[in-house]
């Protein structure tokens, strides 16, 4: 066996707070299957990153850090604390200036409205990052909830906690880890440029990791992180969401490299579509427009990773999403064995008769049958269709979640990992 086969990876997608407490309950699943203290690595993404994140930064006391996460999802609203700031108070006198403008128009001074809404909209491109710093107050909040001024270098040796983000600069990942903050095209220049992660504030790669186009500051690398200060004349990364790259954190550890895993389960927080939409400003225009663009990043992903993967890297791959439903995971393995997209490996581990794996379409009751016996899948609490109903309808932003909320999106977690992991991860169960 190679050295990657048998290593583990978990790869947790974006979509905030959302995101937060359905990897939330993916984590208590394999906690209670005896799975997540012998995984090796962890890649995060957006939302994802502030549960591995906070997962990491409290290895070896699980309970405490789910308790803690699991009130925090309740009661730490990112975005009130946001407004409720000095930066709130700025972008509230600037929407007064802006409405207030009006009153020229009832005045003899008329023609000077649409130059006061020039003016302001003048200075608003021009020193909006100086004059809204969101990313940077969202740092300092996220380090307050969260992290209490924790560092990269204070990061366990195992799990690897590898948090994905996207530099602008290069358009390729960039990417933070214990011993490791790199992006792969500084790193094989001619004169290779190198960081030091050691003092970076945990806090701000999430901030990197999340840091959702449009609406948020881009990060920058200050040049004290830089291993040559000089050097930070020379190359400047744009951070923003990880997302834009790999919304689902799965590149990292199913490429060949430092973190490469040959058994990997995917978390996805994301639910689809949810029908008909409205756009009522440009700015919605913008998110959604985004949101496609990683949809179709994480299709993708998807076919090279998971549905080509029996016939190329060969791996074990649990994937499963928010947007899935229980009932409907055994009948998507006997289609994926139909398809031949079920590895020979995951085959023998089941001990699936020849002539099923022949003709999974004319063996279905039977596979089924067998396939529930061995999961033990009628023992597996399921959430109820109003539980799906109330986990998919949260939105990805960062405000308090209420309770049925969190609870919701933890069972329905719960129920499809253990489902995936024991269908296309048997060998963690041998």
């Amino acid at each position: 066996m190679s050295f990657h086969q048998d290593r583990i990876g978990i790869a947790l997608s974006g979509g905030g707070y959302r995101a937060t407490a359905f990897h939330l309950g993916t984590l208590k699943k394999l906690e209670q299957l005896g799975i997540l203290s012998r995984v090796n690595v962890i890649s995060t993404i957006s939302g994802g990153s502030i549960t591995g994140a906070c997962y990491c930064s409290r290895k070896g006391d699980f309970d405490a850090f789910y308790q803690d996460l699991y009130s925090g999802l309740q009661t730490k609203n990112v975005i009130k604390r946001i407004l409720l700031s000095w930066m709130g108070l700025r972008f509230l006198v600037f929407l007064l200036l802006f409405i207030g403008s009006g009153y020229f128009l009832f005045t003899s001074y008329a023609w000077l409205f649409p130059i006061a809404i020039v003016l302001l909209l003048l200075v608003l491109l021009k020193f909006q990052f100086q004059l809204f710093p969101i990313s940077k107050r969202i740092e300092q909040i996220y380090d307050e909830f969260f992290y209490q001024h924790f560092m990269l270098g204070q990061l366990p040796d195992q799990p690897t906690l590898v948090i994905g983000s996207t530099n602008l600069q290069t358009a390729k990942p960039f990417s933070f880890s214990k011993d490791w903050m790199q992006d792969s095209t500084y790193q094989y220049m001619d004169d290779p440029i190198k960081f030091k992660p050691a003092k970076y504030p945990l806090a701000r790669a999430v901030m990197a990791s999340s840091c959702v186009p449009f609406a948020f500051t881009p990060v920058t690398i200050d040049k004290e992180f830089f291993d040559d200060e000089a050097e930070a004349g020379k190359v400047h990364p744009v951070l923003v969401d990880g997302g834009v790259y790999d919304n689902q954190g799965i590149h990292k550890v199913m490429q060949s490299g430092q973190y490469n895993c040959g058994i990997v389960i995917t978390s996805d927080a994301g639910c689809g579509s949810s029908g008909e939409m409205s756009f009522k400003n440009t700015f919605s225009l913008l998110m959604e427009t985004v949101n496609v663009f990683m949809s179709r990043i994480k299709k993708s992903q998807m076919v090279r990773n998971v549905y080509d993967n029996a016939s190329t890297v060969n791996k074990q791959v649990a994937y499963f999403s928010l947007g899935w439903d229980t009932e409907n995971c055994i009948s998507g393995f006997i289609t994926n064995l139909d398809k031949q997209q079920i590895t020979r490996f995951v085959i023998d581990a089941h001990q699936l008769k020849p002539e099923w794996v022949a003709a999974p379409r004319k063996y279905e009751t039977e596979i089924t049958t067998y396939l529930k016996n061995r999961l033990g899948y009628d023992a597996i609490p399921k959430p109820t269709p109003e539980e799906k109903k109330i986990a998919r309808s949260v939105s990805t932003n960062l405000t308090a979640l209420s309770k049925q909320e969190v609870d919701c999106l933890i069972k329905q977690a719960e129920a499809l990992t253990e489902l995936q992991v024991k269908l296309y991860c048997p060998s963690l169960f041998q």
